[in-house]
């Protein structure tokens, strides 16, 4: 335990703490929405289409973010799009659409001779989060809580009927678009924390423990947030101590987590 409290010395430690425990959270908070709409796939979907967006960015020497978001964003609203219009033809595209960008963005980094530095958005890595990074993600986290908060009403309707949300004059189109923007910068900034193959659980994973308890919207998405926040503080310990990746703790405490619920919900009931 004190070596743990000793690595918080460490400003690269400090920086992982911030960003990712607020990311985390981010994307708990948005994948309630997702999961509750069925959308779950998507955070996989957009995670590999950011991957190919970095890759191609990378090999052209521009900025990441000029690239990843803009692509991942588009790609989220069509996705969100058809999969609202078409259910099952929106699964296909989805994994259509994931492992051909997966492929695309190995062909690119390989023809590139960049495929070393690629590894980090594969897999992820905290520890090497930036100022830029913390930074991003206290923008991202302020955003994503203040929407929830001004908005509560409204994502509760678009939520569980859009028709109805029509019926008193709510434009579902434009908080379609919020809600596509929002996941596209968390998994954008979380591609950083956890990797292009597991953002996708930092979404889904508290979204469905917390709706194993949960007893209405606003605690369902509260109950998400905390159950993310355990997950990754708890998950970096568990990879400072086992040395594993941290991406890899996260979510092994995302789904241990997952799987007490279940047990002890599954026991009361």
């Amino acid at each position: 335990m004190n070596d743990l409290l000793g690595l918080l010395e460490y400003p690269f430690v400090q920086r992982a703490l911030i960003a990712g425990s607020l990311i985390s959270v981010c994307a708990s908070v948005l994948g309630v929405v997702l999961v509750l709409k069925h959308y779950a796939l998507i955070g996989h979907g957009l995670s590999e289409i950011g991957f190919a967006s970095l890759s191609i960015s990378s090999a052209l020497e521009i900025p990441s973010m000029y690239a990843a978001v803009p692509s991942v964003f588009i790609a989220s609203f069509v996705i969100m799009t058809v999969s609202r219009k078409y259910k099952t033809a929106g699964d296909i595209a989805i994994a259509a659409a994931s492992s051909a960008a997966l492929a695309l963005g190995i062909a690119v980094s390989s023809l590139a001779g960049k495929s070393s530095g690629m590894g980090a958005y594969l897999f992820g890595s905290v520890l090497a989060m930036s100022d830029i990074d913390m930074y991003m993600s206290v923008i991202l986290s302020l955003a994503v809580i203040m929407t929830f908060i001004l908005f509560y009403n409204r994502l509760f309707l678009i939520t569980y009927s859009e028709d109805y949300a029509r019926t008193l004059g709510i434009n579902v189109s434009l908080w379609q678009s919020v809600i596509s923007f929002l996941t596209a910068m968390v998994v954008v900034v979380g591609m950083r924390m956890t990797g292009t193959l597991l953002i996708s659980g930092v979404v889904i994973l508290p979204a469905v423990t917390a709706r194993t308890i949960a007893r209405g919207f606003r605690s369902l998405v509260m109950i998400s947030g905390v159950v993310s926040f355990v997950a990754f503080i708890s998950g970096l310990c568990v990879s400072f101590v086992f040395n594993i990746p941290a991406g890899a703790g996260v979510i092994l405490m995302n789904t241990a987590i997952l799987i007490i619920v279940k047990i002890f919900a599954g026991a009361k009931s």
